[in-house]
């Protein structure tokens, strides 16, 4: 049987089918969602927090909570969108806010203008370039030199948990 999910800030309700997971959700909505680990509780992709319903889902597995121990915008309420699996009704998620970046290359091409949104880091969340601030080639180096990352090298190097 189905489940009515809600998300926030866009204010629109869905359903999904009984222990489907919230990333289904979030993609059946045409969310911009990288999934860059392919939903397997890896990357910071996915992230959102439960405004309410937590109790609605099922519980934080070990490589979830590994996971949100890393990423830099966590919260208690926070939940990987891929592991949390909807077995009742009455949850609201909300979307943070903010664009993830798959590799530096993907940001190269804004040189020059100011970030629509945050841009975030794939793995951890972190705040790579503030919404409002001018993405320079000095930004770039900044970010070569200090959150450098290859997000599919990464994943490929993993091993699972």
């Amino acid at each position: 049987m189905a489940k009515t999910v809600r998300l926030e800030p866009i204010a629109q309700e869905t359903s999904v089918e009984t222990n489907g997971n919230l990333l289904s959700v979030l993609l059946n909505k045409d969310l911009d969602v990288l999934k860059e680990c392919g939903g397997r509780g890896m990357c910071a992709t996915c992230h959102i927090y439960v405004q309410s319903g937590m109790e609605a889902l099922t519980p934080i597995n070990r490589r979830e909570q590994r996971t949100l121990e890393v990423i830099t915008s966590c919260k208690p309420n926070s939940r990987l969108a891929c592991q949390a699996r909807v077995v009742s009704n009455g949850v609201v998620v909300e979307l943070p806010p903010g664009m993830y970046v798959n590799s530096l290359q993907d940001i190269e091409a804004l040189i020059g203008r100011r970030a629509d949104q945050d841009l975030l880091h794939p793995i951890t969340g972190e705040v790579l370039v503030e919404q409002g601030k001018l993405i320079t080639r000095s930004t770039m180096a900044q970010l070569e030199s200090t959150a450098s990352f290859k997000v599919g090298e990464f994943f490929s190097q993993s091993k699972d948990l």
